[in-house]
């Protein structure tokens, strides 16, 4: 009966989704698939989050559980492993509906092991899991040009590549379910690794008395030139560290990169780093690391 049910989903723009968590990323990406002229229904505990999408023509749901039974996809897009928890197995969450046949997509950054539990229970319920995070901060999310990676069942996959596609410039079936978390993780452990390396060269190029805006301009014209350096790098030239990611969330991140394996001396140092920065910091950009390397406690 599951087979079959997911099978009917074949005409995508005719699909009913629901969509949990409007931060940064998830309105911008909730904002695309009303351009691509999908039926939407939001769920998100700040309402004023909401209203911005209703304006578009999303419904609203007052719960989980309301919104998997207005849906065909569900997709879920939250802070960590405990609001995902709530998420699914709260009061009112989204396997407390007397649901079947739903697809279940977890775009949020948290653990394989999350993903997985929640996939066996989904799976009790008759539903199908996917995880899916995503690379890319909030201009890829509202240019639809984020890179997608996604861990579960290839014939669920394929059945909802086409609204992956409508979100973002790639799409990637890495593995089971559990595999899009750990690559997310990889990947994010990176742009932990990269973001304490710049800000520590750029607090040594200012100890030697050369100008950061003229250090910025060698790396920009060299072979470590890309898009992340010209634009953590102008927001260390502007002192802006308006968050486009957390500092909080990139410590979330090595932490769980940590806790799945990631028993290196870099992944150490630098959620150490990360994590003391965290405290008075975390509300800030991640390249706000800086400020913690310039004035440590």
């Amino acid at each position: 009966m599951q087979d079959r049910i997911v099978n009917e989903i074949t005409d995508m723009n005719t699909t009913k989704i629901g969509w949990i968590g409007l931060g940064k990323m998830g309105v911008p990406m909730s904002d695309n698939l009303i351009k691509a002229e999908y039926a939407l229904t939001v769920y998100n505990r700040s309402k004023d989050k909401e209203n911005e999408l209703t304006i578009k023509g999303a419904r609203t749901a007052s719960s989980p559980a309301s919104l998997i039974e207005q849906s065909d996809v569900v997709i879920v897009m939250v802070s960590d492993d405990r609001a995902i928890h709530d998420i699914f197995l709260g009061d009112a969450g989204l396997l407390s509906a007397e649901t079947s046949g739903k697809i279940i997509i977890n775009m949020s950054t948290v653990s394989s092991a999350i993903s997985k539990e929640m996939s066996i229970l989904c799976s009790n319920h008759d539903n199908h899991y996917l995880d899916a995070p995503v690379s890319g901060s909030v201009k890829q999310a509202e240019t639809a040009q984020l890179v997608i990676m996604v861990g579960g069942e290839e014939n669920v996959y394929e059945r909802v590549k086409e609204i992956f596609e409508k979100l973002g410039k790639l799409t990637l079936l890495v593995g089971g379910v559990g595999a899009g978390n750990a690559a997310k993780l990889a990947v994010n452990s990176m742009i932990g690794f990269y973001t304490q390396g710049l800000a520590e060269a750029v607090v040594f190029a200012k100890k030697n008395n050369i100008k950061v805006e003229d250090f910025l301009t060698i790396i920009n014209n060299g072979a470590l030139a890309n898009l992340y350096t010209k634009t953590k790098g102008e927001a260390i030239l502007n002192n802006n560290f308006e968050p486009a990611f957390y500092l909080k969330h990139i410590r979330k991140d090595l932490g769980l990169a940590l806790d799945q394996g990631l028993n290196t001396p870099l992944g150490e140092a630098a959620y150490e780093s990360f994590r003391q920065a965290e405290k008075k910091l975390g509300d800030q950009d991640l390249i706000a690391i800086i400020k913690h390397l310039e004035q440590p406690e």
